[in-house]
């Protein structure tokens, strides 16, 4: 069986910095994609407008750059979130939207994933003139809904975990205080985060990830597969399954693709495992397993449009911008991936450190 579909937006996903960048820009362009929303989460964060890099931060001016020099000058679109930091001014968003740079803003709850020092706590935030800014100029908050400073039986356990908290105490009070306010739920983990963004008004959506639709703590832990460790961690069967319902709820408009794709060069570390699973150049096999497993049939026009909702489709409708004429293809063959092996040390993509065989395979992008 053949796919043919229109080139799809990774509206969630890392580029790092530096050597290697290259290589994970091709991995997206090989795999059909015609955009990305590219983390701020560098060394430094990309926390100014313009500019030239300093010591302290970045610039989406600069940053920018170095992805178009990398090859992102061949994507269609490539949005760069401002990293909110306690640098951040109204004046700032402003400026940073009527240059057209500013298109997001990223909330990080502070140590709450990689490179994510530099975050405010939320209720510093809220009702704040920043998101008020936001509000004025249609920019989007891209949103890590896990609840900051938790101890360890509140951050995860069977009843509740820093992400459940986070959408039942902190996602209300925002929509409240701010209700103009556009924002896109990341990579969202858990059958309560689900539940909220299929209740919330039309401004709030939600990117979802190919191994959140695929995996569940179980696998994580069984035999300690590290390169599955990513934050949000995967959940339980309950959570899998709402999300998995949330994707193929036919015509649903409010879920989408973002893969939080994100290399490390060192997985395992002396003080424990870095955060994040690298699915460049196998998302959509990845994507379209899950949808499968999860019951759809991608063969039947029902199936396709429902994968191609949310593939393609519904994060360029969610962020203003029209979706690609071009299209790519998948088949149904089996494929394999390996890894990067960079002077910094090897990038191991997701399937390769699960010893997972893809179903299918890209035929042309």
């Amino acid at each position: 069986m053949d796919l043919t579909l229109p080139k799809w937006y990774d509206l969630h996903t890392h580029f790092r910095q530096g050597a290697n960048v290259g290589l994970y820009v091709a991995d997206h362009l090989a795999m059909g994609c015609a955009g990305a929303l590219a983390m701020p989460n560098t060394k430094p964060p990309v926390s100014r407008i313009s500019g030239a890099d300093t010591k302290t931060a970045r610039s989406i001016e600069a940053y920018r750059e170095e992805l178009f020099e990398a090859g992102a000058s061949a994507f269609d679109q490539l949005i760069i979130p401002l990293y909110l930091t306690r640098e951040t001014t109204p004046a700032m968003i402003v400026a940073g939207a009527e240059s057209g740079l500013l298109r997001a803003c990223k909330y990080y709850p502070p140590h709450g994933t990689t490179n994510s020092e530099h975050g405010v706590p939320m209720d510093e935030w809220i009702g704040g003139e920043v998101f008020t800014a936001m509000e004025d100029h249609g920019i989007v908050l891209c949103i890590h809904g896990e609840q900051h400073g938790l101890i360890g039986s509140a951050y995860f356990d069977a009843h509740q975990t820093a992400e459940s908290i986070f959408y039942a105490q902190t996602l209300p009070r925002i929509l409240e205080a701010h209700p103009r306010l556009r924002i896109v739920c990341e990579h969202i983990t858990t059958a309560a985060a689900a539940s909220f963004v299929t209740g919330a008004p039309d401004r709030v959506g939600a990117t979802i990830t190919p191994q959140h639709l695929l995996y569940t703590v179980g696998h994580l832990i069984q035999g300690l597969k590290y390169h599955l460790y990513c934050l949000p961690i995967v959940k339980f069967e309950s959570d899998r399954a709402a999300l998995r319902e949330a994707v193929m709820t036919p015509g649903q408009s409010k879920f989408f693709a973002g893969t939080d794709s994100a290399p490390h060069t060192t997985k395992a570390t002396e003080c424990g495992c870095a955060a994040g699973c690298y699915t460049g150049g196998c998302a959509p096999q990845l994507y379209a397993m899950a949808f499968e497993e999860a019951g759809a049939d991608l063969g039947s026009d029902a199936g396709r449009e429902s994968f191609t909702r949310f593939l393609c489709s519904n994060g360029p409708a969610f962020y203003g911008f029209e979706g690609s004429k071009e299209t790519f293809m998948m088949k149904r063959e089996t494929s394999h991936t390996k890894p990067h092996l960079t002077e910094d040390g090897p990038v191991v993509p997701l399937p390769y450190g699960m010893g997972l065989t893809l179903e299918w395979s890209i035929a042309a992008s």
